[in-house]
């Protein structure tokens, strides 16, 4: 009966250790290494499963119109947080704690920072006015995005533009 029992108890231990989200400072461990290693800089993108501003963040990106540009200057990796209780088990451990080192635990998601390979911080995603520019989508937003981008990048003009007219939604 004890054998059965502690054989449950791994069981159980190992499903949990199993399913469990890699860490935060496992994730930008790894991103600036690959960075390094590829002479691009760090995108890091807070978000959710439940957050549509966060999907529309990463379609953009993902765009066969500007996901090259953003490959060839970035590492990009996500870090889950502010989950509901019913998929906690998504977050990444110490994300929400970078998060509030970041002072924008309540300034929305999606919310981004660049880092170079080295984890010096680039740039964040509050505006000149302190706030978190998310997802951008109005025509002063996407000008912010764009100059972050081409601080942090060597994207050309012409890239940049196909950025801007991606990111900018149209009435």
């Amino acid at each position: 009966m004890k054998l059965k029992l502690l054989i449950v108890f791994l069981a159980v231990a190992f499903l949990q250790t199993s399913f469990a989200q890699e860490s935060a400072s496992s994730i930008l461990d790894k991103a600036y290494k690959q960075a390094a290693q590829e002479n691009k800089n760090v995108l890091i993108i807070f978000h959710a499963s439940w957050c549509g501003w966060c999907k529309k963040m990463d379609a953009n990106i993902n765009d066969a119109s500007c996901k090259a540009f953003f490959d060839k200057s970035y590492v990009i990796e996500h870090l889950v947080v502010l989950e509901s209780e019913k998929n906690k088990h998504l977050e990444n451990p110490g994300a929400l704690d970078l998060l509030r080192k970041h002072k924008a635990e309540h300034s929305g998601i999606p919310f981004w920072l660049f880092y170079d390979s080295k984890g010096n911080l680039l740039a964040n995603a509050f505006n000149k006015e302190g706030q978190n520019i998310g997802c951008p989508g109005s025509k002063e937003e996407v000008d912010a995005f764009v100059s972050i981008l081409k601080k942090t990048s060597h994207l050309t003009d012409d890239e940049l533009e196909i950025i801007s007219e991606k990111f900018v939604i149209k009435e």
